[in-house]
């Protein structure tokens, strides 16, 4: 899907985990459409590598280091972007992580808490904090990020992503009840493998076949700039994306 060069002029995007992967792109899809984007992530370096492939050094783009963990990080990083810009429209919470050691018997308890504040309490964090700019937006959307593992448990996924991605559903369809009268809709896109730097975290090496045939981040940012640019009378609750060749 092609959305018109400028289907989002003059709406303002954050985007969290933008410095790769799904968050990366995504940024660059909603950009393209003619948002102005805050890039949101752990990492300034990978921030401005996003920055310079939009092409935008200037009023369209943002670059906002932090960790989505850290609440009053947040805070003043949501304040600076409606001090530049005025307004928020649209949040995509993007940034996740994993480990590599996933059954419950080998997650220690500070990896389970990291995991849960990237993947779920740090969608809460954005949320809360962007909440009153959506509000006044009339048609704010929250995009949340979610997995094929927020509704079937994988083994592969592991147990504390599988029970963030599960909160994040949650989460996600009950901010969409409680925030309807304010015109505020929100999306869980969930999808199955994507060929991001997170299989870096796989337990296992991961092949070049098995990578070639998982979905790819653009893939995944075709379907948050098809939700971004639908009409605000249109609400899509949930979104699955699969491989065609997805096997668990």
């Amino acid at each position: 899907m092609q959305a018109a060069p400028r289907a989002l002029a003059d709406r303002v995007a954050v985007v969290t985990g933008a410095g790769s992967g799904i968050g990366r792109a995504a940024a660059a899809a909603l950009h393209g459409a003619g948002a102005r984007v805050a890039l949101l992530g752990r990492r300034r370096q990978l921030l401005e590598e996003t920055r310079d492939l939009l092409g935008a050094r200037g009023d369209g783009v943002l670059v906002e280091p932090l960790d989505v963990g850290d609440r009053d990080a947040v805070r003043a990083a949501i304040e600076r972007v409606e001090t530049a810009w005025g307004r928020i429209d649209i949040l995509v919470n993007s940034a996740g992580t994993n480990t590599p050691r996933r059954a419950l018997a080998e997650t220690e308890p500070e990896v389970w808490d990291e995991i849960v504040a990237a993947n779920l309490t740090g969608a809460y964090n954005l949320t809360q904090a962007c909440l009153p700019a959506l509000r006044r937006a009339g048609s704010g959307l929250l995009i949340n990020v979610g997995s094929i593992a927020g509704f079937r448990a994988s083994r592969l996924a592991g147990i504390a992503y599988t029970a963030s991605k599960h909160g994040l559903v949650g989460f996600t369809a009950a901010l969409a009840l409680e925030e309807k009268p304010h015109g505020l809709r929100a999306t869980a896109i969930h999808p199955g493998e994507v060929n991001t730097p997170l299989l870096e975290k796989r337990p296992s090496p991961v092949g070049e076949e098995r990578r070639r045939n998982m979905l790819r981040p653009e893939d995944v940012a075709e379907a948050v700039l098809f939700v971004a640019t639908r009409p605000a009378h249109v609400a899509l609750p949930v979104v699955v994306i699969e491989p065609q060749t997805q096997d668990f």
